[in-house]
């Protein structure tokens, strides 16, 4: 799952970072309890993912590296999202509310529970790698809602002692953004902007908070596409009133730190001319056009992976990048946030399944589980990971 990450007009613009003056700010269209959801409790951590990095403990155990092998016991302690990608796969949240319910009850620590909602109609539209079963011309925008929001929706409703965080349909609306020069990007967007609003309709519960997905800073981060991705997004939540969102999620499957700086992360020499040269300040750089268009500027930020530095050539590098390592543990404590926008690192990809069967050589189909890619991020981990 991944679009392109740029246009090629936006990349021959890419020095431009002047923004727009921005008039008066609109009231916020912010959520019912506007509390972050992530404080005091702890992300689910999902059990499945952890069973599949038990092949990457034998490995290393195998291999006399004790080590890398203490950093996977710890991974697998590590909260991720949960994707729901079709319909069959409404059964993963059954299995998370279950475990996430035993969780709960065994610890006394209250979770929440991350979820991705990502099964749009033509989703994907510029990649492919991660095509789904719907399409809008085999009537899939009605199946999608009918068949999947509205049981999805149910069986968080029913679920009102646990908490949810849900991202909405990763990568759709950036390509709505930048991307309708592809034809089929263009035809569907329409399909993408009533899918999403009516899922975020169907989604206003006590017990969700909504991210709806911003892409990242490399993709839609640069000075003429900010006020543009606001447009867009003010556009689908126009759609959905009343309804409301928590607000967005960031850098879902790709590879951006959430922070540089001279003395611990050096910028890439790529994100020159661009003010969302890292993800913390892409959440800054968009957050004045969101309230500008009356949205909230909450975010969640993906740090499931993290390339290392010169790990790409190019920001438009997304596919099974080389070297990463997993990236900072989810986190909501601001002296490691630095950033009053953002509610929480969370870790939304799980670090293992493949991109595509694209970058790194031997790499499977999306969503498939690679090996040998999981132990380069656990060998290559962050130091949060490890101590």
């Amino acid at each position: 799952m991944r679009a392109l990450t740029l246009l090629a007009a936006l990349s021959a613009a890419g020095a431009s970072v002047t923004a727009s003056p921005l008039g008066p700010p609109k009231s916020p269209r912010s959520s019912a309890s506007d509390i972050n959801p992530f404080v005091g409790k702890k992300l689910f951590a999902n059990p499945k993912w952890a069973a599949k990095l038990e092949d990457t403990y034998k490995s290393f155990t195998q291999k006399g590296d004790k080590a890398n092998a203490a950093v996977v016991r710890k991974v697998e302690k590590i909260g991720t999202f949960v994707w729901v990608t079709s319909r069959s796969g409404l059964s993963e949240i059954d299995d998370a509310i279950k475990a996430a319910r035993d969780e709960q009850s065994r610890t006394g620590q209250k979770q929440v529970v991350g979820l991705v909602l990502y099964n749009l109609p033509d989703r994907d539209c510029s990649a492919g790698e991660s095509a789904g079963e719907l399409s809008s011309k085999n009537d899939g925008l009605r199946i999608y809602k009918e068949q999947f929001v509205k049981p999805y929706a149910a069986k968080l409703a029913a679920a009102k002692d646990l908490q949810f965080a849900v991202v909405l349909e990763p990568d759709s609306l950036g390509n709505a953004v930048t991307n309708t020069g592809v034809e089929f990007c263009k035809q569907a967007v329409p399909t993408y902007r009533e899918g999403i609003a009516f899922a975020i309709k169907n989604l206003q519960l006590d017990n969700v908070a909504l991210y709806l997905d911003a892409a990242n800073g490399g993709w839609l981060g640069w000075g003429d596409s900010l006020p543009l991705a606001a447009k867009e997004f003010a556009t689908v939540l126009s759609l959905a009133k009343p309804a409301t969102i928590r607000g967005f999620s960031t850098n879902v499957s790709n590879y951006n730190p959430y922070l540089t700086s001279n003395t611990t992360r050096p910028r890439d020499s790529y994100t020159a001319g661009s003010p969302s040269y890292d993800e913390s300040h892409y959440a800054s750089s968009l957050s004045p056009y969101l309230i500008q268009q009356g949205l909230p500027s909450h975010f969640i930020i993906d740090q499931g992976r993290v390339a290392l530095p010169g790990a790409r050539k190019e920001w438009g590098e997304w596919c099974n990048v080389g070297p990463a390592g997993f990236g900072h543990v989810p986190t909501t404590d601001q002296t490691v946030l630095q950033n009053g926008n953002v509610d929480a690192i969370v870790w939304v990809k799980p670090g293992g399944e493949s991109d595509g069967q694209c970058g790194l050589a031997g790499a499977p189909r999306a969503g498939a589980w690679f090996g040998g890619y999981v132990e380069m991020l656990v060998k290559n981990a962050d130091a949060s990971v490890k101590n």
